[in-house]
């Protein structure tokens, strides 16, 4: 009589193999990658770890919650949501469905207003500038400007109290909080006129652009679960651009560098909104990864 042979225990490799397959059947786009970030996730392993353990079996407890990760991530939550976390500039952010995950292109943002102003504050002597980003909303652009420039004093605002509270914890964790004023406002309605905060020099926006019938449209995982508030930019897209430039003029003084990000092909008509705006020396567009003119930048 044979004995049965044992059940070749499941491995790290094994349970990633099969985790990103059942993620490829369920339509998940970047399968293999966001199985690996679940699995470092779940057994809190750098990526490391994970190739030096590969062989190792995976642990009986971790089971259930693997397979919940797999099965919502599989209904299309995306996996930053998941892990509570997404990178950018070189740090991890914490994120929750109160905001928008950080995208790579908004990088390319926080670089030009950095080599810009670099340029317009160069002398020893001058005083260092205030920078006002509108929209925070994770909190991306104002610690990591705050991060790169520590004599910068950063505002950073957006409507939605819980976003609020997501970039506050963002700028604790990168030891920025005490020189971040965080402020709950409609666009630039908080600082207009006589409100008791500084001028402004640099204003940074990444608002919600996308036209109000393309959001039924959009991939599930933003369509239904980033935040319609951080979307939605009203029926043409361009709701807060057109707002936000007619509100410069009540600044108590025109900000010296205008960055905002923009959808595609809303670069000609954002620059518009702003030459009608104000006189400005200069107007530029930079070009995200895809070739797709996505900020808009004006200069004074």
């Amino acid at each position: 009589m044979s004995l049965e042979s044992k059940p070749k225990p499941l491995t790290l490799s094994d349970a990633w193999r099969q985790g990103a397959e059942q993620l490829r059947q369920a339509g998940v786009e970047e399968a293999d990658a966001d199985a690996e970030l679940l699995l470092l996730y779940l057994l809190g392993l750098s990526k490391a770890a994970l190739l030096r353990d590969w062989r190792d079996p995976f642990p009986d407890g971790k089971m259930g919650a693997w397979n919940e990760l797999l099965g919502r991530r599989a209904l299309g939550v995306p996996v930053q949501y998941l892990i509570g976390e997404q990178h950018f500039y070189g740090r991890a952010f914490k994120v929750s469905e109160a905001v928008l995950i950080p995208r790579p292109e908004t990088e390319l943002l926080a670089e030009a207003v950095l080599e810009i102003a670099d340029r317009l504050w160069a002398s020893p002597s001058a005083i260092a500038p205030v920078v006002l980003d509108v929209g925070t909303g994770s909190g991306i652009l104002a610690v990591t400007l705050a991060k790169e420039r520590p004599q910068w004093q950063v505002l950073a605002s957006d409507l939605s109290e819980d976003a609020l509270r997501m970039a506050k914890r963002n700028a604790g964790k990168h030891e920025v909080a005490s020189r971040i004023t965080f402020v709950q406002g409609d666009l630039l309605t908080p600082f207009l006129d006589d409100n008791g905060h500084p001028g402004i020099d640099i204003f940074v926006s990444n608002p919600p652009y996308i036209p109000s019938s393309d959001i039924s449209g959009l991939q599930r995982e933003v369509r239904d679960h980033e935040p319609r508030l951080a979307l939605d930019g009203g029926e043409d897209g361009l709701n807060p651009y057109r707002i936000m430039a007619t509100q410069l003029a009540r600044l108590k003084k025109l900000p010296r560098i205008v960055a905002w990000e923009v959808g595609a092909g809303q670069a000609a008509d954002v620059a518009e909104f702003l030459r009608l705006a104000a006189d400005w020396d200069e107007i530029r567009y930079v070009k995200d990864y895809a070739g797709i003119d996505r900020h808009v930048i004006a200069v004074k």
